[in-house]
């Protein structure tokens, strides 16, 4: 049977899980997006394993799972400090995001632009993308299992 009456807290609630799920899923679309400029890019130089739409998926599901986990990192619950301290979780992540966005700017530019391919220039972007990918999914990771250790305790 339906409760007819619910409480504003669990409307509240159930409107915020909504949004963080369609934040989440745009945050994966725009990894896959970013995954998609570099494997463009990275086709586009005419180096042989580089270019097959199975290392285009691989980008783009990467690309999704980097920015689903890496971005949104969940926070400790509140624990009385005397002074701040820095996570270095959140380090992981910003610098990841920022290598992964960096890999893709650049990416569609010298799509955009029609830049001349340099082998070593575009391996270097890719491997940004793949550093930038792998710091997010491992500070996801990382900050999820402790949340969850957290939570268990």
């Amino acid at each position: 049977m339906l409760n007819e009456k619910s409480s504003p807290m669990q409307d509240y609630y159930l409107v915020s899980r909504a949004a963080h799920v369609i934040e989440r899923s745009g945050l994966a679309m725009a990894g896959a997006m970013c995954g998609t400029f570099v494997a463009a890019q990275l086709a586009k130089a005419g180096i042989a394993p580089f270019d097959s739409v199975g290392f285009a998926a691989t980008m783009v599901l990467v690309g999704m799972i980097g920015f689903y986990l890496g971005i949104d990192i969940p926070r400790h619950p509140r624990v009385a400090r005397r002074r701040p301290r820095v996570e270095p979780v959140e380090l992981l992540s910003a610098a990841g995001t920022f290598l992964a966005a960096m890999a893709a700017l650049i990416s569609v530019g010298d799509i955009v632009l029609d830049e001349a391919p340099q082998h070593v220039w575009e391996l270097v972007v890719g491997v940004w993308w793949l550093v930038g990918v792998m710091l997010q999914i491992s500070a996801g990771l990382i900050a999820r299992l402790r949340f969850a250790q957290k939570a268990a305790a």
